[in-house]
């Protein structure tokens, strides 16, 4: 373990992950429940993916250079990092602190191997899968946010079937097939955590 990680290991920390497969509505739902916990937000993921139109450097993501990315790799300042779709994602324990240090639960939007690296890493974590109903309804949930390529969605696919037993590591599973519904659901299970104290 890094000595950054090593330095959380004293004092248990509440930490929500939401992950499933891209297009299954993980960021919708978040911000769904967002407005039922004033204590809860969310931590801002670094990325070497390059920003899209309208994204702002802190708000969307914490955009690094592949050199800064290993830099911080060196230090041993990330909780979980992945490769994915060809870039580089992770999570900063100083994001973490920060949103801590001001009093915040934190919730953490993660794919599949981010976020069994962080229920098996240093902090205490509380895990949701959230899965569209179908695999159709998935490919039509990507093609209608026409941000990815068709190879893209291809591949985002692909994943999607290959991870179809990942759930099974999860504590709890969302079935997004009603918005409303789902979003009573995940606010529920982050009542029930929070009501539930830490070991």
């Amino acid at each position: 373990m890094s000595s950054a990680a090593s330095e959380h290991t004293a004092k248990p920390r509440r930490v929500f992950v939401v992950s499933g497969p891209s297009g299954a509505g993980k960021g919708t739902l978040i911000r769904g429940v967002m407005k039922y916990f004033p204590s809860l937000d969310v931590a801002i993921s670094a990325t070497t993916r390059a920003a899209r139109p309208g994204e702002v450097n802190g708000r969307e993501y914490w955009f690094k250079t592949d050199e800064e990315f290993d830099a911080h790799l060196a230090a041993g300042d990330f909780l979980e990092h992945v490769d994915f779709a060809g870039n580089r994602y992770g999570t900063l324990l100083s994001e973490i602190d920060r949103l801590h240090d001001g009093g915040s639960h934190v919730i953490l939007e993660l794919e599949l191997n981010g976020a069994l690296a962080v229920e098996h890493g240093p902090m205490s974590s509380t895990l949701v899968w959230i899965e569209s109903p179908d695999f159709e309804e998935l490919e039509r949930r990507l093609r209608s946010r026409a941000s990815d390529t068709d190879d893209e969605i291809v591949r985002r696919m692909a994943v999607a079937r290959a991870q179809v037993d990942a759930k099974a590591e999860f504590q709890y599973v969302v079935v997004n097939d009603d918005q409303t519904r789902a979003i009573a659901e995940l606010q529920a299970i982050i009542e029930r955590e929070l009501a539930t104290p830490l070991v």
